[in-house]
C-alpha cells in the first residue's frame, strides 16, 4: 500500500509539474506594435488522476477454515512409506497429497516440535528433561490469536489442561507450546488452549473444533516407544473422528500428519548441513491433489510458513528465509 502512494504521489507531482514546464524557446515577436489586449484571466486547468489499476493477488495457498496437525516420533521416509504395517497412513499417502523431500530441523525432538511454532529453535539443542528452557517470544498462536481465530493443542495422555510435568505415557518435549512463557504464564489461556485429548470428542459434539489444532499422541501411539501398526490404528482413529465434522462445514480445510525428526542426518532448504532426517508428509484435504506426490525440498519451517501464508500471518523466524520453500504445489 505505501508502495503504491509513493508512486501515486511521484504521478501527481509530475502532472503538475508538466504544467508549468519553463519556456525554453523565446516567445514570438508581435507584428505590429499594435497593443496586446488586456489580459484575461483564465481558470487553471484542472487534472483528475487516474487511479492506477488494483491487482488482486491470487493466494498461492487456500484460506483454510480449520488446520490441523498431527505429529508422530522418529521414523525416517523409507520406515513408513510403502510399509504394510501402515496400510492406513499409505491409504491416506496415495489418496491425497505425499511430500517426499521434508526433512526435520534438527535432533533431538524438542527443537522440532519448537521449530513448528515458533520458526527458531531458539538455541535448544536438547529435551529440556532437566531444565525448562522457557521462551520468551512469540509463537504461531499469538499470531492466530490476533487473526481473531482459535486454537488447541490435544495432547494424549496429558492428566489435565496445562500440566508442566511427565507422566509415564505424556511427556512434555512433545508439547511446544508448554515451553513459551506469553501461554504458560497466562493461567487462564494455558487452561483453556493445552489440554488432554480426550477434550477433542466435547469440543466435536459442540461444533467448536478450533481453527487451528494441534495433536500429539502419547509416547506409545506416537510410534516412540511402540510399534508402527498402533501408531497406524491411532491416526486412523483420529482421521475418521475429524473428517465428518470439518468435510460437513463445506469450507476448505486441511489435515498435515507428519513426524517430528527422521532416524538420519539429511538436510535441505537453509537448515545446517547436519539437521534432522527426512520424513514423510501428508496433506489431506478436499483442496489438494489426489495421488500426488511433491518433490519440491521442504522443512519444518515451510509448513510454519504455509500456515501464516494461508492466513495471512507475519512470518516468525526461519519461515521469512527465502530458502524456506512455501507449500504451493499440492493446491488444486
Amino acid at each position: 500500500m505505501l508502495k503504491k502512494l509513493f508512486w501515486m504521489t511521484i504521478l501527481a507531482s509530475f502532472l503538475t509539474s508538466a504544467c508549468q514546464l519553463p519556456q525554453i524557446f523565446p516567445a514570438p515577436v508581435p507584428p505590429s506594435p499594435t497593443p496586446l489586449p488586456p489580459a484575461t484571466s483564465t481558470p487553471t486547468p484542472s487534472f483528475t488522476e487516474t487511479p492506477l489499476p488494483t491487482i488482486t493477488p491470487q493466494p498461492l495457498v487456500p484460506n483454510f477454515s480449520h488446520i490441523v496437525l498431527i505429529i508422530f516420533e522418529n521414523k525416517e521416509y523409507g520406515s513408513v512409506v510403502n510399509n504394510h504395517v501402515m496400510p492406513y497412513f499409505n491409504l491416506l499417502a496415495n489418496s491425497f497429497t505425499l511430500l517426499n523431500q521434508h526433512y526435520a530441523t534438527t535432533h533431538p525432538s524438542l527443537p522440532n516440535y519448537i521449530s513448528l511454532i515458533g520458526g527458531d529453535t531458539f538455541g535448544i539443542t536438547d529435551d529440556c528433561e532437566f531444565s525448562d528452557c522457557y521462551i520468551d517470544a512469540p509463537s504461531l498462536p499469538d499470531l492466530i490469536e490476533a487473526s481473531g481465530r482459535t486454537w488447541k493443542t490435544y495432547q494424549d495422555d496429558m492428566p489435565e489442561p496445562c500440566f508442566t510435568g511427565d507422566t509415564i505415557r505424556y511427556v512434555r518435549k512433545h508439547n511446544p507450546f508448554i515451553f513459551f512463557d506469553p501461554i504458560r504464564t497466562d493461567t487462564e489461556r494455558c487452561q483453556q488452549t493445552i489440554v488432554p485429548l480426550t477434550y477433542l470428542d466435547d469440543d466435536i459434539a459442540a461444533n467448536a473444533i478450533p481453527n487451528f489444532v494441534f495433536i500429539t499422541p502419547d509416547i506409545c501411539y506416537s510410534a516412540h516407544d511402540c510399534a508402527l501398526d498402533l501408531a497406524d490404528g491411532w491416526l486412523k482413529d483420529q482421521i475418521e473422528k475429524l473428517y465428518p465434522p470439518l468435510d460437513a462445514t463445506g469450507e476448505p480445510y486441511l489435515i498435515i500428519v507428519t513426524w517430528d525428526e527422521g532416524q538420519g542426518d539429511h538436510s535441505c532448504c537453509g537448515l545446517p548441513e547436519l539437521a534432522g532426517g527426512r520424513i514423510a508428509t501428508l496433506l489431506i484435504s478436499p483442496q489438494v491433489k489426489s495421488n500426488f506426490l511433491d518433490a519440491t525440498p521442504y522443512s519444518h519451517y515451510s509448513i510454519l510458513k504455509t500456515i501464516s501464508a494461508a492466513w495471512g500471518l507475519p512470518y516468525l523466524g526461519h519461515t521469512a528465509d527465502a530458502e524456506t520453500n512455501l507449500i504451493v504445489e499440492p493446491w488444486k
